[in-house]
């Protein structure tokens, strides 16, 4: 299947179409609405939306006809190529089955290779989970689970409206949270990563937001010898995740 095939399969439009979806408990990994879109169905649409923690983005008309020529009624969304986790759920039985949790949060990931790149190392590395933002982050589409190399499938990925809060929470449960940046002095193979850890990972654009910089335990960089100043984010993932299992086995 070509990537503009498994573009049109994801995609649903039409409010009726895209309210019946969510109520009949379909994932939306992106919800596009028409500035300005004001009417009954659009309000009950409006109030799905909140109700169940839709990201959504309002649109100029102009941008929606470009996703489809058909009658979209102002309203596009896209079907996720998975099912979010509970991030409680996860913290929850690693603690009860004796394991320390090792979570990746990403942080404005938005290539769509580089976030199955990351899944996929992720999955292989026995990371418990991956956290991203509602908004600000890589669609998860059929072309992120190929990526993948199927990992999406196996490995719970939790979307969290608000990272700083999550971020808290992680911390007020007993976690430490490790920024990976290259602007940190301390190597990542100095720094202890056994008992439960949350690693953060920044876009390659920006790196880590600093409002999230400035709640984590500790930062850490990877060594680079070559002329070229950075790393790959799925690379660097990779890096990391890499140290963390060989001193945690």
């Amino acid at each position: 299947m070509d990537q503009a095939t498994d573009h049109r399969k994801e995609m649903i439009f039409g409010t009726r179409a895209v309210m019946e979806a969510i109520t009949a408990g379909k994932e939306l990994d992106k919800l596009f609405l028409q500035k300005g879109l004001k009417n009954e169905l659009s309000q009950e649409l409006l109030s799905l939306i909140r109700d169940y923690h839709i990201p959504v983005s309002k649109v100029p008309v102009e941008k929606l006809n470009r996703m489809t020529k058909k009658n979209h009624q102002g309203v596009i969304g896209f079907l996720s190529a998975i099912s979010y986790a509970s991030l409680d759920n996860i913290v929850n039985q690693c603690f009860q089955q004796g394991k320390d949790p090792l979570i990746l949060l990403l942080d404005r990931v938005t290539d769509v290779r580089n976030f199955g790149a990351i899944a996929r190392t992720a999955e292989c590395m026995g990371v418990h989970g991956i956290v991203i933002p509602a908004k600000g982050s890589a669609r998860i589409s059929g072309d992120a689970v190929k990526t993948s190399a199927g990992a999406l499938h196996m490995i719970p990925v939790c979307r969290e409206e608000h990272l700083k809060e999550t971020l808290s929470y992680l911390r007020s449960s007993g976690f430490r949270v490790i920024a990976c940046t290259e602007k940190a002095q301390v190597p990542i193979a100095d720094v202890d990563l056994r008992g439960p850890i949350a690693f953060l990972l920044g876009s390659e654009e920006d790196g880590i937001s600093p409002e999230y910089l400035k709640l984590a335990d500790e930062k850490a960089s990877i060594p680079l010898y070559g002329r070229i100043a950075s790393l790959n984010v799925s690379v660097a993932a990779a890096m990391m995740l890499y140290e963390a299992t060989r001193q945690r086995n």
